[in-house]
């Protein structure tokens, strides 16, 4: 990753995210903003994303180190288990809580995270994680297994349990097991 390349995911991301205030002073002195740690994880993430794909001398991986480890201690506070490298650029996370991804999971631009959401492998497939398009709205309390795809511009439901590929974009998906209910009417990004 260039750094223009890094500049501009996280340009991507501030424009999408709730969390993110141009107005310093608004920031500052606005008792009400709890959650602008989820803007500092989304910098952070992108900031280790880019020092890992650089190859460099002991101050690098001094860099490196200090900069994983207060991703780690914010991923703690915030619950987040989220690794390097799942998301395209314009990643939103609208609330603090529990958020699983695996580390195979690909996940692509603009997607939507709401809490206790989970991404990852069936129970005896390892490495064989679901792969998600553009514009994908994911919904409190979904989980996502196995090697799956889902099209573009689809919305996960809330506590919906999805185990099969869904190709057809634009889809409202929900339910456990998981099937289509209707099509998005708008887009989601």
């Amino acid at each position: 990753m260039t750094k223009d390349e890094y500049i501009e995911m996280l340009r991507q991301d501030s424009e999408r995210s709730p969390y993110f205030y141009k107005s310093y002073w608004f920031r500052v002195l606005n008792p009400f903003l709890i959650d602008r740690e989820i803007w500092r994880f989304q910098k952070l993430l992108r900031k280790c994303e880019y020092l890992y794909s650089k190859e460099g001398g002991f101050v690098l991986k001094i860099r490196k180190y200090y900069f994983s480890w207060k991703f780690k201690k914010l991923s703690i506070k915030l619950g987040f288990t989220i690794p390097c490298g799942c998301f395209g650029a314009g990643l939103k996370i609208l609330h603090r809580g529990t958020i699983v991804v695996n580390a195979n999971a690909k996940i692509g631009k603009n997607c939507t995270l709401n809490a206790g959401v989970n991404i990852g492998t069936k129970a005896g497939e390892e490495g064989q994680c679901p792969q998600l398009g553009n514009n994908i709205f994911i919904g409190p309390g979904a989980k996502l297994f196995g090697k799956i795809y889902i099209a573009d511009g689809c919305a996960i439901g809330a506590n919906a349990v999805v185990t099969k590929s869904f190709l057809e974009p634009n889809m409202i998906i929900a339910g456990v097991p998981a099937k289509v209910i209707g099509k998005v009417k708008r887009d989601l990004s």
